[in-house]
């Protein structure tokens, strides 16, 4: 009866050492740097959300051209719009999501943000 060889790297110890090492290391990095990531998520999400609403109440342009107003790196940005209330909802995965609300005179406001 024969037996089929394994690949001698699927079985090296070293191998597992570096998946873990690896995987602790991404852990210990999202640990270190949470609080700035979320931040910067939520910033980028309430940029978006405003300039967006400004951009298609005010500007009336379609939301896929409002994105192109967007800075380099808010690409992850999505954007959804209540075109009864006048307001562009802008998420970033996950983490953070806000929305502005066009109103007659103020223009696109933010609403209370989320605690």
């Amino acid at each position: 009866m024969a037996t089929a060889k394994q690949n001698p790297s699927l079985r090296s110890p070293w191998r597992k050492r570096m998946l873990w090492l690896g995987a602790a290391l991404i852990a210990l990095l999202l640990s270190v740097f949470w609080t700035p990531i979320k931040g910067y998520a939520a910033a980028g999400s309430a940029y978006g959300a405003r300039v967006a609403c400004s951009c298609r109440y005010i500007g009336g342009r379609g939301l896929d051209d409002c994105k192109k107003d967007f800075e380099p790196g808010m690409e992850l940005i999505s954007l959804s719009e209540d075109t009864k209330a006048k307001s562009v909802t802008a998420s970033f995965p996950l983490l953070a999501s806000h929305t502005a609300t066009y109103r007659e005179g103020p223009g696109c406001q933010l609403e209370k943000w989320p605690g």
